[in-house]
C-alpha cells in the first residue's frame, strides 16, 4: 500500500511528510500490518537482560518527544529509541533542515535537536507505558554552559523509566558536540555518568552513539575507554557530515548529517573495527542503510548483535520490519542457521 502513496508523500516537505506520520501513528489509521514472522525463534534475543521479538530497533530521531513508541511496537519493532532528549525545550535549527535525496535513498537533516525538554518528555512516558524495550537518547543543549551536567540532567529525569539510556555525543548539527570523541572528555563524561548512577542506586544500562567520522586511532582509544567504564552497548554510528561525493542528488550539499544507504558501508567498516577491539566485552548495535534483509544480514555479519533504522522505513514504508525478517530469515535457512546470532561477526572469523 505504502508504494501507492510514495510518491504523493515524497511531494512533501520531509518535515511536514515525518509530522504526518507521527500523527497517523498516534491516531492509529495506518493499516494493520501483517507479519508473518511474529516470534520466529530465528529472531529470538536478549537485549539488556530481556526478551525481544527481533534485533530490529527504532533509531532515536524518528519518534523525538516520544509519541508513538507504542504503536511503532506495533510495527514490529522490537526495541525503540526515542529522542534525543535534551534538559530544555529547543526549537532546534532554522527551517528548511530536513533533505530528501530520492536517488541516493538518503536524508541529509540538520534538525539540531529539536524537542519539548526532559520534564515534558519524562511527564509523557510516565502516564504511558511503554509496551516493549524502551531506550532514551539524551544529549545537551546548544546554548548550554555546562554539556556534561546536561547529560546528568537526562540521566536523573529518566533512569527509572527507561530500559537503556544512550548517550548522544555524536550529532553534527550541535556544534562542537563531537569534542566529546576526544580522550580526556569522554572518560571524563563517563566517569560522571558512572558516579550519578551510584548516586541514583540505578543500574541503568548506559549505551553510547558514536560519530562515524572518527580516525583509526579515536577508534582504539573509544574502545578502552568503553571498556574501563564497562558500557552496555555502542551505537555505530550516527548520521554523517561526509560521504557527499557519490551522491546524485540536487541537495548533497546541503549542511547537515547524511542518513541512509550512502552510509551503509562505512558504518559497517567501523562496526567491524569496534567489533575486533570490544571482543565481544560491549555489544555493539549497528546502523546506516539498513532497509532489507541483506542489508541487516552484513550488519549482523561485521559484528553488530542488533540493528536500528530510520531512514529505511522513510522509504520503504511502516511495514520495513516485516519486510527485513522475511528477506532475513530466508538468507539464514539458506544457510541451515536456526538463530540469527550464530552470523555476528562470522565476516571476520571465516
Amino acid at each position: 500500500m505504502f508504494s501507492k502513496f510514495r510518491s504523493l508523500i515524497f511531494k512533501i516537505d520531509p518535515e511536514t511528510a515525518h509530522n504526518l506520520a507521527i500523527k497517523s501513528l498516534k491516531l492509529n489509521i495506518l493499516p494493520n500490518i501483517a507479519d508473518q514472522n511474529k516470534g520466529d525463534p530465528i529472531f529470538k534475543t536478549n537485549l539488556f537482560g530481556k526478551n525481544i521479538d527481533n534485533p530490529i530497533g527504532m533509531a532515536a530521531g524518528f519518534d523525538k518527544n516520544a509519541e508513538v513508541y507504542n504503536p511503532l511496537f506495533k510495527l514490529g519493532f522490537g526495541f525503540v529509541e526515542v529522542g534525543t532528549v535534551t534538559p530544555l525545550e529547543q526549537y532546534g535549527n532554522p527551517k528548511p533542515r530536513v533533505f530528501r535525496l530520492v536517488e541516493d535513498q538518503a536524508l541529509i537533516n540538520r534538525l539540531g535537536f529539536n524537542n519539548l525538554g526532559a520534564e515534558n518528555i519524562s511527564h509523557r512516558i510516565r502516564s504511558n507505558s511503554h509496551k516493549g524495550l524502551l531506550g532514551i537518547n539524551i544529549g545537551p543543549n546548544k546554548d548550554s554552559e555546562d554539556r556534561l551536567n546536561d547529560y546528568l540532567i537526562g540521566l536523573r529525569n529518566f533512569y527509572d523509566i527507561a530500559d537503556y539510556i544512550a548517550v548522544n555525543i555524536s550529532s553534527p548539527n550541535t556544534e562542537n558536540l563531537r569534542a566529546f570523541h576526544d580522550e580526556t572528555k569522554f572518560d571524563e563524561l563517563l566517569n560522571a555518568i558512572e558516579k550519578e548512577k551510584v548516586k541514583l542506586k540505578s543500574k541503568i544500562p548506559i549505551v553510547v552513539k558514536i560519530s562515524p567520522d572518527i580516525s583509526d586511532e579515536q577508534i582504539e582509544l573509544i574502545s578502552k575507554i568503553l571498556i574501563k567504564h564497562k558500557v552496555s552497548a555502542i551505537i555505530v554510528s550516527n548520521t554523517t557530515a561526509k560521504n557527499r561525493e557519490k551522491l546524485n542528488n540536487i541537495l548533497k550539499h546541503q549542511k547537515g548529517g547524511l542518513s541512509g544507504k550512502p552510509l551503509e558501508e562505512e558504518a559497517n567498516k567501523l562496526i567491524s573495527k569496534f567489533y575486533k577491539l570490544l571482543k565481544g566485552k560491549i555489544e555493539i548495535i549497528g546502523v546506516g542503510g539498513v532497509d532489507s534483509g541483506e542489508s541487516a544480514y552484513k550488519k549482523f555479519q561485521a559484528g553488530a548483535s542488533y540493528v536500528q533504522l530510520y531512514t529505511g522505513m522513510v522509504f520503504q514504508g511502516p511495514n520495513i520490519v516485516g519486510k527485513i525478517k522475511k528477506e532475513l530469515k530466508e538468507i539464514l535457512i539458506d544457510e541451515g542457521i536456526k538463530n540469527f546470532k550464530e552470523i555476528i561477526g562470522k565476516k571476520l572469523t571465516n
